[in-house]
């Protein structure tokens, strides 16, 4: 590279640069951490742990991939955990009152209360990026595993308006409750054969939701990128795939609430999965 072009183009980026922090002084994201692992049945005990220490890592960060700042206003769910049933209605009632943010968990059955109170707002759509459907038959309480049952059983959110990514590893029951249901799903065969035209048929979908809810199990990147959590899949998403999504969601103007789940620190190699779930914070907020 010509050594003047580098320089004359980094005085460009620090202009330009100084102009975006100056602009976004004053954007801010509110994260809510859900400490819970209650419903994860024992299968990733210690994923309770995961939103403090995500938190500790986005300072590392210092500007999106748009060159972008964001700081964090930081909000906390308080979890009984003698009562999944209490902690539950606990992370309701707190996501009633977000209209935008982001849910750090956890376990993934935070987003059946978290989605609950964001479907009181109008038709509402929800994605979920994960390795697994999550629909086995349905307890009496939710768990991570049914909780796409349970949302669709007692009609909080339309078939129709729920979009699974990156699915590998589902039972006989869950597919014929996805094909029955009419659910729509994209397994990690399809995603792998073109990813960009899959993102463009799911982005054009979005766009049909008043308001849009992205969920977001870790599990669904490969563990070669995402060693810590619960349930490894092989075969999954590169954690640069699931940003190149994350990088076109968040442009949907109906995009209000997204969660991430079932990250587990206790389980994680070099914090590799940690940063890539504070990334994935950032990528989202700026």
């Amino acid at each position: 590279m010509d050594v003047k072009y580098y320089w004359d183009f980094s005085i460009i980026l620090d202009i330009f640069w100084s102009k975006e922090n100056e602009e976004n002084d004053g954007r801010r994201m509110k994260l809510i951490k859900v400490p819970f692992s209650s419903a994860n049945l024992g299968r990733n005990i210690g994923c309770e742990k995961a939103p403090d220490e995500i938190v500790k890592l986005l300072s590392k960060i210092y500007l999106g991939e748009n060159f972008k700042n964001i700081s964090f206003d930081i909000d906390l769910v308080k979890i009984d955990k003698s009562n999944i049933d209490v902690s539950l209605e606990n992370i309701y009632n707190k996501a009633k009152a977000v209209y935008t943010g982001i849910f750090i968990g956890g376990d993934h059955s935070i987003t059946y209360p978290c989605f609950k109170a964001f479907s009181e707002k109008g038709n509402a759509g929800l994605i979920i990026f994960d390795a697994h459907a999550d629909a086995e038959t349905a307890t009496d309480s939710v768990t991570h595993e049914d909780f796409i049952r349970k949302l669709v059983q007692d009609r909080i959110v339309k078939p129709e308006n729920i979009i699974l990514v990156g699915l590998r590893n589902f039972s006989s029951k869950e597919l014929s409750f996805l094909i029955e249901n009419k659910i729509k799903f994209f397994e990690m065969k399809k995603l792998f054969n073109n990813l960009e035209d899959v993102c463009d048929g799911i982005m054009e979908l979005a766009r049909g939701f008043d308001n849009l809810y992205v969920s977001v199990d870790i599990d669904v990147v490969d563990p070669a990128f995402a060693p810590g959590t619960g349930c490894l899949e092989p075969g999954g998403l590169s954690s640069r795939e699931l940003i190149y999504f994350i990088q076109r969601l968040k442009l949907l103007k109906n995009l209000k609430i997204v969660d991430i789940v079932e990250v587990n620190p206790d389980k994680d190699v070099n914090e590799i999965t940690l940063k890539l779930a504070a990334k994935i914070i950032w990528e989202f907020s700026t």
